[in-house]
């Protein structure tokens, strides 16, 4: 009996913790919150658009990497390295500013009430409807964290660029994610990680895709330029990164894995490319999926008390 009303103390607590996330979490709080943080993300893409994917990506390697806490806005101090520091992060992770700016101007109308994980989570939808994506709604109620984890992100969970699918789809389960999620959730990258596939002469990129990509990723050169992963609309939420990838045109070696191997995610990928619908809803479900990993809740962690993240 002792154990049972243990058990029972545990599943409570459990349920308790996972009641946090919620929609109408500042209804009562802040119930301007929501509108201030998308207020702001979209002047911010208003200015520069490609900003859309870089904010989608920055959600990405935040819950990633031990959790959507915001750890990954924490900048290194002489007793923490950074996970912006990253091999994943370094030069490439973007979009701290636009986060730092809607902190703000969440602190200028209800401060100390609005964690950066969730205006994190709230900027990633709020700019992938910008560009075209879905509106889903977003869970909110995190905290966040008091320390970054750069050896978790050196570690193996943030996807490598050259990884092969089983080493994704292992990555993802460990995650909670599914296939489905893996392939929703791929798709702006630096020429260094792409560059090895450019010049190996491979035999699962299109030649003339190659060719192009090469103009700004030279052999000896150019590692930090940035590259959209689909040249056609690169700035917009659409489907034509799966039909790059039926066509061969996969900017990173991880991109490609998905399609052409006979894989089961062939046909997610054949899918999508016919089916945008589909894909949003599809990218909507596996977005609000990955925005509860590891969430600190309750007393866990910190609601920063100033105007910026970081």
């Amino acid at each position: 009996m002792a154990i049972f009303k243990i058990i029972v103390l545990l599943l409570s607590l459990f349920c308790f913790c996972q009641t946090q996330l919620s929609p109408t979490f500042y209804d009562q709080s802040c119930p301007n919150a929501l509108s201030t943080i998308r207020s702001s993300i979209r002047t911010a893409i208003s200015r520069e658009r490609r900003m859309a994917a870089s904010l989608i990506r920055l959600h990405f390697h935040d819950c990633f990497v031990n959790g959507c806490d915001a750890s990954v806005m924490l900048v290194a101090t002489p007793t923490m390295e950074s996970e912006r520091d990253s091999v994943a992060n370094f030069q490439s992770a973007r979009g701290f500013e636009v986060i730092d700016q809607a902190k703000s101007a969440v602190e200028s109308v209800c401060p100390g009430v609005v964690s950066c994980a969730d205006i994190i989570a709230v900027a990633a939808r709020d700019a992938s409807e910008y560009v075209g994506g879905p509106r889903y709604a977003v869970k909110v109620g995190r905290r966040d964290s008091t320390t970054a984890f750069r050896a978790i992100a050196d570690s193996g969970d943030l996807p490598s660029f050259r990884a092969r699918l089983d080493d994704l789809s292992d990555l993802f389960l460990r995650k909670g994610l599914n296939t489905r999620d893996l392939v929703a959730l791929s798709g702006q990258a630096t020429c260094v990680t792409f560059k090895e596939r450019l010049y190996d002469n491979s035999s699962d990129i299109d030649a003339g895709f190659s060719s192009t990509r090469k103009r700004r990723c030279a052999v000896n050169d150019g590692d930090t330029n940035l590259a959209p992963l689909d040249q056609v609309t690169p700035n917009s939420f659409d489907n034509n990164y799966y039909r790059n990838l039926m066509q061969k045109k996969g900017l990173l070696a991880s991109d490609q894995v998905l399609f052409g191997s006979g894989a089961s995610t062939d046909s997610i990928v054949s899918e999508y490319s016919r089916n945008p619908s589909r894909f949003a809803s599809d990218y909507a479900a596996a977005m609000i999926k990955m925005g509860d990993i590891q969430t600190l809740t309750g007393s866990a962690g910190q609601i920063p008390e100033n105007l910026h993240c970081c």
